[in-house]
């Protein structure tokens, strides 16, 4: 009994041998296949992440959205050489395609909003409504200079020194008034006279004011013009161009100017009135 088990271990033994010394073979090739599809694929990763970085600098593409970018293309081609390789070394990848899957569903489902601010700051960052630097406004009424573009939020400064922190997907889909980016501005100064003003007269003397202030710009010309006959005044409008940098200075400079001149020359601009009639019966 005891020679027929020793019999039986030994033929166990002697197929093993033969299995390995059949398999070892390749096993060996697919140990080096997958050493050397691992060697050549990371190195054409470190290539591909070379190139793509140069054309986002040629692109000037934000720093955060550059790093944010490089970040995923590396994992995602990480991800993928590595499927490649354990599947050079004879593993079924069905089920880390699955796990992926299932993963990615998963933290879709979870982070809506977030995905939604994420998308918004990707838009943000590659068509560029905006810069750092620039004041803006949202129809949300959020007015201030943008300090920083992150890939979820937006953060503005407000003329008050208040820090205001917008999630991007609100910025990107709804309008944002940009006062920067063309470089001027034109003030809209609503200003009212009496009734009994001469108007040709009263525009001609504000247009002096304007052609003596040192930040109005001579094109495109500034304008007086009169607007609407109001329940008080007549009412008109200055409208001049400036410099950014210059408006808010500017449209002082012409409210102080142009109360003084209106003075000088006699011309009132009238409080808010009512005239009430009495009849006696």
């Amino acid at each position: 009994m005891d020679d027929l088990e020793l019999n039986n271990i030994q033929k166990h033994w002697d197929t093993l041998i033969s299995s390995a010394i059949a398999w070892a073979p390749k096993i060996f090739t697919a140990i080096i296949s997958a050493l050397l599809i691992y060697l050549i694929g990371s190195w054409m990763i470190r290539m591909i992440k070379k190139l793509v970085e140069k054309a986002f600098k040629k692109r000037n593409m934000e720093a955060s959205l550059q790093h944010f970018l490089l970040n995923i293309i590396n994992w995602g081609l990480n991800i993928l050489l590595f499927i490649v390789v354990v599947t050079q070394l004879g593993v079924q990848t069905s089920a880390f395609v699955a796990m992926i899957g299932a993963a990615g569903l998963a933290v879709g489902l979870a982070l809506q909003g977030s995905l939604t601010n994420f998308a918004g700051g990707i838009l943000i960052l590659l068509l560029k409504p905006f810069k750092i630097g620039d004041f803006i406004s949202t129809n949300s009424g959020v007015s201030g200079t943008v300090q920083a573009i992150d890939i979820f939020h937006t953060k503005l400064i407000t003329p008050q020194n208040q820090l205001i922190i917008i999630p991007n997907g609100v910025v990107s889909n709804n309008s944002i008034t940009n006062f920067t980016q063309l470089g001027t501005r034109r003030t809209y100064l609503d200003i009212g006279v009496a009734y009994d003003a001469d108007l040709r007269k009263t525009k001609e003397i504000l247009m002096e004011v304007i052609q003596k202030n040192q930040h109005a710009l001579t094109e495109p010309a500034p304008q007086v013009v009169v607007t609407t006959l109001g329940d008080s005044a007549i009412n008109l409008s200055i409208r001049v161009s400036t410099s950014t940098e210059n408006f808010w200075k500017m449209n002082e400079e012409l409210i102080i100017d142009c109360k003084e001149a209106l003075d000088q020359a006699g011309i009132s601009i009238p409080f808010p009135q009512r005239d009430v009639h009495i009849y006696n019966k």
